[in-house]
């Protein structure tokens, strides 16, 4: 096909509010030996999307990610913005990390064969000589340009073809939050039969945590906002816990008695992390890969040390757990759940759609 030279794409011009996403036209990005060049037809939206857009992943920051901050931003003056690893940014930006869309061109060194192949982003480039679990060191659409363009460059190993069905859109629901969620699982080890609480349970990580650990066998217990507890249930949940009860560990105890459950896979943190220690059964584990409910709260380390309690933190999921993910697609193991699609130029009112968390699931752009 003739590629074009310029193409339409959201650029991030710097942290704050809503006004900082232009929509614009930018050169059609030039390829390295190792990328490829995918023409995009949709992009999921993130938690990561916003936080780094609003500053909210500065150290500075206390608070939780509230709606004001979602739409507006932190304050400018914040003397420690950057990204999720706490590097500085270099604007402009084209931000979006669940690409989905066709292989149009290649680089020197990867085979011509790619072109034409429906791919999905793995969104976490790596560098395969660091240790495990300490390999990811760019984001796609954070310290590299991402999805929300007509076209869109990454290394090929990151591009990676799906035999699928589904629609683009719902391809674009999957590669971010899928990932994190099976990465969670991974770390955490959740086996058949264990009990297992997940947090912000109608969200994209959330909402994925509960297919993903249904398929291992484990029995659900949710937490998410009373309106949304049938569309909860239905993706599988066991168990929901309304988030507007303050005594969330006695709520675990009127499911499970005094044994306590095998694991919480979290992704809001906030107020309630003490109650999820304390809800866990000795030599429990916890996992979280997420903190927008606040991301200073306390810890009873008591609990953390006598109960022998195990914890992870994920930000980047490794490639095996992608390769999997992709398999329970092709498979037909896990369902998408697009909440809502918005066209490219509207990616300002997608991200203020997604900050008033009234939607179940990925809301998803369509290029």
């Amino acid at each position: 096909m003739q590629i074009p030279k310029h193409m339409k794409a959201m650029v991030l011009t710097g942290h704050g509010g809503l006004d900082k996403l232009v929509y614009s036209e930018v050169p059609v990005p030039s390829l390295e030996d190792n990328d490829v060049l995918i023409k995009v037809a949709a992009c999921g939206v993130n938690n990561t999307d916003l936080n780094t857009r609003t500053g909210w992943y500065a150290p500075s920051v206390k608070s939780a990610m509230t709606e004001d901050i979602g739409l507006n931003g932190v304050a400018a003056s914040a003397p420690d913005l950057g990204s999720w690893d706490r590097a500085s940014l270099r604007f402009p930006r084209i931000q979006g990390a669940d690409a989905t869309g066709t292989i149009v061109a290649v680089g020197r060194n990867v085979p011509a064969a790619r072109v034409g192949e429906r791919v999905i982003t793995d969104p976490c480039i790596r560098d395969p000589r660091r240790p495990r679990h300490s390999q990811g060191v760019h984001y796609f659409g954070s310290e590299y340009d991402g999805g929300y363009a007509e076209y869109t460059k990454i290394p090929t190993g990151n591009a990676v073809q799906v035999n699928s069905a589904l629609s683009d859109e719902e391809l674009a629901s999957f590669a971010c939050s899928y990932s994190t969620g099976e990465e969670m699982l991974v770390r955490i080890d959740l086996q058949k039969d264990e009990t297992v609480l997940v947090t912000g349970a109608s969200g994209g990580v959330g909402s994925a945590l509960i297919q993903l650990a249904k398929r291992r066998g484990a029995r659900v217990i949710a937490v998410g906002g009373r309106s949304k507890e049938t569309a909860i249930r239905q993706l599988g949940a066991d168990e929901f816990i309304p988030r507007e009860r303050n005594d969330l560990s006695d709520a675990i105890s009127e499911l499970v008695g005094t044994r306590g459950i095998d694991a919480v896979a979290d992704v809001t943190g906030g107020p309630t992390f003490s109650q999820m220690l304390r809800a866990l059964r000795r030599a429990g584990r916890y996992v979280s890969a997420g903190a927008i409910a606040g991301p200073c709260p306390e810890i009873d380390l008591r609990d953390l040390i006598y109960k022998d309690l195990q914890m992870w933190g994920v930000g980047n999921p490794q490639s095996s757990t992608f390769a999997a993910l992709v398999g329970y697609i092709e498979r037909d193991e896990i369902k998408p759940l697009v909440a809502k699609t918005f066209p490219l130029e509207k990616l300002r009112e997608a991200h203020a759609e997604f900050v008033s968390k009234k939607h179940v699931g990925k809301i998803v752009i369509k290029v």
